[in-house]
């Protein structure tokens, strides 16, 4: 079962988005220089369906525009299908999920993601600002096919 410790309210982390930002525990990633090492622990609340709307709730941020799940590598099933859910209950909110594996699991429905952000925090490359940074982030659209096309926009967080 998924399990979150926090949420933030950010603005960064998906372009042109008001997101609440939901962080994920036992991260299997482990990145050197993570700065969310905590998460890496079996830690947090369980993120059920019920909870999700709670979160939404509690948070009442008129101008939410989006749901980032931070996280979840170990059950890309269970992220999927908390998107999927997000997808048909809150058709207005768009849907971010950010993966530190450096492909997208096979488990994952494109179809319910608006943003997906690849690929593991290497200090040395830097984050999505970086003009060196080994990490992607995609928006995907719908396409002529099932499958939406995956645009990189990674550039988008580059300053100047």
């Amino acid at each position: 079962m998924l399990k979150y410790v926090n949420t933030d309210i950010v603005f960064q982390e998906f372009p042109d988005e008001v997101t609440l930002a939901i962080n994920l525990s036992n991260c299997p990633c482990h990145c050197p220089g993570c700065h969310s090492a905590y998460l890496w622990q079996d830690i947090g609340q369980p993120l059920t369906i019920h909870r999700l709307e709670e979160l939404l709730s509690e948070e009442a941020i008129p101008d939410l525009t989006c749901v980032g799940l931070m996280g979840g590598d170990a059950e890309p099933k269970s992220v999927s299908e908390l998107a999927r859910y997000l997808r048909q209950a809150h058709p207005e909110l768009k849907i971010g999920w950010y993966t530190g594996r450096t492909t997208i699991a096979s488990d994952i429905d494109r179809r319910c993601f608006d943003y997906i952000k690849v690929g593991p925090y290497l200090r040395h490359l830097g984050g999505l600002d970086s003009p060196r940074t080994n990490q992607r982030m995609f928006h995907l659209c719908a396409g002529p096919t099932a499958e939406p096309v995956m645009n990189d926009i990674t550039a988008r967080f580059r300053k100047g």
